[in-house]
């Protein structure tokens, strides 16, 4: 505790429930012919009080982001964030407008971006300039709550190895700006625009951490710490760490998925270790970057046997390792389902949809009815 007297004031990390889970989720909004609709803040203003304490704007105007009360199970928050879209979807109809979910909006275009007006946005706008008018890119963030800082660093640390898989799993943006992108997650590269994003060094210590995001406010370089955007954070007034490298899912039986995956994860690495430190940086980002072109077909490279390894293979080494956190965490039908959206992941899915006669058109009204369907559906596919 002595320690924790000496760090500034955002660093103190808040001691609760460990291993706890919350889900954010990116939602962009669309007219009814799917094509954006920079109406945010119209949306924001009709959403009942329950609601609103659940959203809030995002940089652009056509993305709101949904997030869940931190919960026991992965299989809670799966159900409260089903419960979130419906009631959003209810808001947006009343509006005449329709919600989705995937990693970016297939047609919209910067030149065509409308910045939210709140004083953050607009922050963003003065600093980043036309940066902040960048394609809109849309995410999952999951936070898995961590005993104490040393272990979150710990945790970091070992996550930090497993980014391009979660990444080459979640992959569900192949479309951007009308065209197809070649990229199984074009909301990577995208996304990298902004600045103090990517995949952040390992750093040892609760301290090291710190003082790295200290002396950007100490010179004025960022207002606060959620202006570092990187693929995962830790986030002290929470006690968590975010991982933010994700996709947003048009499903939420894949949100859970990777939700359960990633708390596990954490787990793992913070009691055990488990990664290998044999890799290199370098070869961290060049899988980083095979991961958002490929998805889960990607070849990584593996530094300790000199060649490439399949990302599947490298999953189901992952989910083996986790099987004794899953029980400890009730999250075993969850990890289950990874099986089904390695097999069917979302920038197939999507390629599969706009190759039909309707095209990108086709696969905005898909995402649309896949956003809240109604609940025997979500039963069945279950």
């Amino acid at each position: 505790m002595a320690i924790e007297r000496m760090l500034p004031g955002w660093a103190r990390w808040k001691r609760g429930e460990p291993w706890t889970v919350g889900l954010e989720e990116e939602v962009m909004l669309l007219e009814p012919d799917g094509s954006p609709a920079w109406r945010s803040e119209d949306v924001l203003t009709r959403l009942d009080d329950d609601l609103a304490r659940h959203a809030r704007g995002e940089t652009h105007g056509l993305a709101l982001e949904i997030a869940t009360d931190p919960h026991s199970t992965v299989s809670a928050a799966a159900s409260q964030l089903r419960h979130l879209r419906a009631g959003l979807a209810e808001s947006v109809r009343s509006l005449g407008l329709q919600a989705a979910v995937a990693g970016t909006h297939p047609l919209a275009r910067s030149e065509e971006v409308e910045v939210s007006p709140g004083a953050r946005y607009q922050y963003l706008h003065s600093t980043m300039r036309e940066l902040a008018r960048r394609e809109p890119t849309f995410a999952l963030h999951v936070h898995v709550a961590v005993p104490d800082p040393e272990l979150a660093v710990r945790a970091f640390d070992g996550m930090r190895h497993h980014i391009p898989v979660l990444l080459a799993l979640a992959a569900n943006s192949p479309y951007t700006r009308g065209n197809d992108s070649g990229l199984a997650s074009a909301r990577t590269p995208v996304f990298q625009a902004f600045p103090r994003t990517g995949l952040p060094r390992a750093f040892g210590n609760y301290d090291a951490y710190v003082e790295a995001i200290d002396v950007l406010l100490r010179c004025g370089a960022i207002p606060e710490p959620t202006f570092i955007w990187w693929d995962l954070r830790l986030q002290p007034r929470y006690g968590t760490i975010e991982i933010r490298v994700m996709d947003a899912q048009t499903r939420i039986r894949d949100t859970a998925a990777l939700a359960a995956l990633v708390q596990c994860l954490v787990r793992l690495e913070a009691l055990d270790g488990f990664a290998e430190p044999e890799d290199t940086p370098e070869a961290m980002a060049e899988n980083r970057f095979l991961a958002a072109r490929d998805g889960i077909d990607a070849q990584l490279l593996d530094v300790c046997r000199g060649r490439k390894v399949p990302a599947a293979g490298r999953l189901a080494t992952l989910v083996d390792a986790c099987w004794p956190h899953a029980r400890a965490l009730h999250c075993e039908r969850e990890l289950q389902l990874l099986a089904h959206l390695a097999g069917d992941p979302g920038a197939v899915r999507q390629r599969a949809i706009a190759g039909e006669p309707a095209g990108l058109q086709g696969l905005l009204h898909a995402l649309q009815a896949d956003f809240s369907p109604p609940r025997p559906r979500l039963a069945a596919a279950a």
